[in-house]
């Protein structure tokens, strides 16, 4: 499995088995979004970026869990070249709590919450995506909609400047579990979402994309987790936020 754990100590050193785990990835097939359009949208780095998350309080912010070493979190981006300028606002990591039960071989819970070391000032380039009261699984063949930073190119190696989002199609996981998907390597749970290509063209999160968010309906359905080494080739995985994912976010921020 190739971790985004594994890019981001990459990009950090420079700058998703056939799965990939996002700790960085840019958007395959997408393009880029009007500026501040997606406010909850955050950045996340180490050295240098390497994740995505969202913030779903003035305080916290989601991510996942292989996304570890996170410093530092940088609100209202929009261009990576300007972060330096209003409208950002950066935020130093003052509390980091992986999923109690996160496996990094099977990727199972592969969510973790952050605690900034301050609250963030909502404006329109930086709010909050308050979390569902509760999430039905998306139906295979309908829309969500990811965005981040990663890579939008297999040949351009790098993190995109701008923020970028593409539409995907949710896969069965019966479908995304047979031989010509991921064949059970790893086991495509009820707590993953696979979604791709329309089979239009090569779609998807890439290195860099991990932790971003997964949309459906304007509802904050899943968060990047792993995909194919070739991204986009495959559809990616997204960590669902179902019920029990739901209640332990909540606990872990009512209990921190």
């Amino acid at each position: 499995m190739f971790s985004m754990a594994y890019l981001s100590g990459f990009l950090c050193a420079a700058a998703l088995l056939i799965t990939t785990a996002g700790d960085a990835a840019e958007i395959i097939g997408g393009k880029e979004v009007r500026p501040h359009s997606l406010p909850f949208m955050a950045l996340l780095e180490k050295k240098a970026p390497s994740c995505g998350g969202v913030l779903i309080a003035l305080n916290w912010v989601l991510t996942a869990a292989h996304c570890d070493g996170i410093e530092r979190v940088l609100l209202g981006v929009h261009d990576m070249t300007k972060t330096n300028k209003d409208p950002c606002q950066k935020r130093k990591v003052k509390g980091w709590f992986p999923h109690h039960f996160y496996d990094n071989s099977s990727m199972v819970n592969d969510l973790m919450l952050l605690k900034l070391d301050g609250a963030v000032k909502p404006t329109k380039a930086v709010n909050v995506l308050p979390l569902p009261s509760s999430n039905k699984d998306p139906l295979a063949g309908s829309s969500c909609m990811v965005a981040g930073w990663g890579w939008s190119s297999n040949k351009v190696k790098k993190m995109s400047k701008v923020l970028m989002s593409v539409n995907l199609t949710v896969v069965d996981r019966v479908k995304c579990n047979s031989p010509e998907y991921y064949d059970f390597n790893p086991i495509i749970t009820k707590d993953m979402i696979c979604a791709g290509s329309d089979g239009k063209k090569e779609a998807g999160t890439c290195l860099g994309d991990s932790g971003g968010p997964l949309v459906c309906k304007g509802n904050l359905v899943g968060v990047t987790s792993f995909g194919s080494r070739k991204c986009g080739h495959l559809p990616g995985v997204y960590s669902f936020l179902s019920a029990k994912q739901l209640n332990w976010i909540k606990n872990v921020m009512k209990k921190n």
